[in-house]
């Protein structure tokens, strides 16, 4: 008797990140070198239980390496949160004649992957995120692509500041993790960088700022990672941009770049990474394994088991931040 085609599906969870497409065009062109089915879910786990899928091929994701965004779509799914929702999961995977899933997203998608996987359907997570957050890999697929865009806009937004002798306080996204900011302080050479991990006080912007008018620099960038606040109580990029024009006398403008951080070509690291990750996650399907999640660990693309990789706590460079904090003055 024939053995049965082995399928695999692929799917995009959670917020949209750059290199998502690079993941899904090698997810499925590695299924397909190695003679498996590929079916595409949109929107998501929403997608899965609502059967919305197509079978995918070669030219499916011919001219998709070089876009941004996700072209299976995205979509959240409180559904999935609970065990009827996932098994409905479950029974719409065997009803395709799907044997294996590729979920590319954050921990919430991995959580869902790992409840999938413990029904019979074995799940790979791949760390799709721009914040960087996933505490299992030390890059994330979109990460890289974000910080190079911020700085591209900051390096705009320098130019008019230099040009009035203005403060930019750029709000950047990365509500729980400040690694966008970080990253894209130190390539914008920012005189401050807010991140929730290191506690911050206007009093100690103003002075650095005061200590550096005084050797002749005139223009500042500050990068603020979003909802992050002061120990004196100061929160909004507006309301920093007030207390810092206040206290110093250098007009200052708040920007908040918002969701431009998640749009554009992803990089050349990005898309090497995602199609590392991708070929890595249908290997392991290939085996039947699942409740996996593929990550970047010291240059090296190694997997984790899920619930491990939910465990892990993830660890701020704060040698980078003050490295960051000694060179910007």
């Amino acid at each position: 008797m024939e053995n049965k085609q082995k399928a695999i599906g692929v799917l995009t969870s959670g917020g949209d990140a750059p290199g998502m497409n690079s993941a899904i065009r090698a997810v499925v062109r590695a299924a397909l070198h190695k003679n498996m089915r590929v079916i595409g879910i949109r929107r998501g786990y929403s997608g899965l239980l609502a059967h919305d899928m197509f079978e995918m091929n070669l030219r499916s994701v011919s001219d998709t390496l070089h876009r941004g965004g996700t072209m299976l779509y995205s979509a959240r799914c409180p559904e999935f949160r609970d065990d009827k929702g996932v098994e409905r999961g479950k029974e719409a995977c065997l009803q395709a004649g799907i044997d294996g899933l590729v979920v590319i997203g954050g921990d919430g998608s991995f959580r869902g992957a790992r409840d999938l996987s413990l029904k019979g359907i074995p799940c790979i997570g791949l760390p799709g995120t721009i914040d960087n957050d996933i505490a299992s890999s030390d890059y994330t697929i979109g990460f890289d692509t974000a910080v190079n865009t911020v700085m591209d806009m900051v390096d705009k937004l320098r130019d008019t500041s230099q040009s009035h002798d203005r403060c930019s306080i750029v709000e950047v996204m990365g509500r729980r993790c400040g690694d966008i900011a970080l990253h894209a302080g130190i390539a914008c050479g920012a005189v401050s960088i807010l991140v929730p991990e290191v506690p911050f006080s206007i009093d100690a912007i103003v002075e650095k700022m005061q200590r550096t008018l005084r050797t002749g620099k005139k223009h500042f960038i500050v990068i603020v990672a979003e909802g992050v606040t002061s120990s004196d109580g100061v929160g909004t990029v507006h309301d920093i941009a007030e207390e810092i024009e206040a206290r110093t006398g250098v007009e200052s403008r708040a920007t908040v770049l918002g969701h431009v951080q998640r749009r554009g070509a992803p990089t050349a690291r990005e898309r090497v990474l995602a199609s590392e990750m991708g070929y890595h996650a249908v290997e392991l399907l290939e085996k039947g394994i699942g409740n996996r999640v593929v990550v970047c660990h010291e240059n090296k693309i190694v997997d984790y088991e899920i619930l491990e990789a939910l465990s892990m706590k993830k660890e701020f460079n704060r040698h980078l931040y003050d490295i960051a904090d000694a060179i910007s003055i």
